[in-house]
């Protein structure tokens, strides 16, 4: 049986934590545990959240209690563990670096005492596992960033960040879907839309997913932007064995 603790989060929600520390395998547990409560649903649980560590269980009151709802989750969870898949999703995203895309990558190069290509190089170089997604549509927390690249925030965050900015911010990465303040060192940004309401599935990618990063340049974002307007462009998502 995996092991977590449960802990009242209000009057009306539950938390089920996995582990404190972020990694793989307590991610796959959250994401395991989502799913199972998800398939087999308990009467009056409104909502499940899953974060880094942890799973929120939200629900209705009237039709559940405190008690009968830890005993129910308790046993659903018994079998769950957090063994890899066989397979796993991968979700490209073009990526143009630096210049008026990436404002900050020259601070991030200078911080990890690195040239720009290098700085490139590693932060493309591997797939990144998405925790888990908030703070926005579409923003995926992504875990994997190597160590090097590590770099603080802005001491003033900008009021406003194009949308498709890939930024890092201390030990992780991402991508900001819409346009909005924030912190994070820009490096680069794509021209595709991790958010879109008018797509079938308008999130492009889900907790559990990768992402990989493609360097692009400049006339490769403009023809790839000029077919995300007119709507003929296609997203690579493959299938990948771990």
């Amino acid at each position: 049986m995996a092991s977590f603790s449960i802990s009242i989060a209000g009057d009306s929600a539950i938390n089920l934590e996995f582990a404190r520390t972020i990694s793989p395998e307590t991610s796959r547990l959250v994401r395991a545990a989502a799913q199972t409560l998800s398939e087999d649903r308990i009467l009056g649980v409104t909502e499940l959240v899953p974060t880094f560590c942890s799973l929120m269980v939200c629900y209705d009151p009237g039709l559940i209690g405190y008690d009968d709802l830890c005993v129910r989750v308790t046993g659903k969870l018994r079998t769950i563990t957090g063994s890899a898949d066989s397979l796993h999703r991968i979700v490209t995203i073009p990526v143009c670096y630096g210049g008026e895309y990436g404002p900050d990558l020259q601070t991030v190069a200078d911080h990890a005492g690195l040239s720009l290509r290098e700085v490139i190089e590693l932060h493309s170089g591997r797939d990144y596992l998405i925790d888990m997604l908030g703070f926005l549509p579409g923003f995926a927390y992504l875990g994997g960033l190597d160590e090097r690249l590590h770099t603080p925030r802005l001491a003033s965050p900008r009021t406003v960040i194009p949308a498709g900015s890939v930024g890092i911010g201390g030990a992780q990465t991402g991508i900001y879907p819409l346009a909005s303040p924030g912190g994070w060192q820009l490096i680069g940004r794509t021209p595709v839309l991790p958010y879109d309401p008018a797509r079938a599935q308008p999130i492009l990618y889900a907790a559990g997913d990768f992402i990989r990063f493609s360097p692009i340049s400049e006339e490769r974002y403009q023809a790839i932007q000029a077919q995300v307007d007119n709507g003929t462009y296609h997203y690579e998502i493959t299938m990948e064995e771990n």
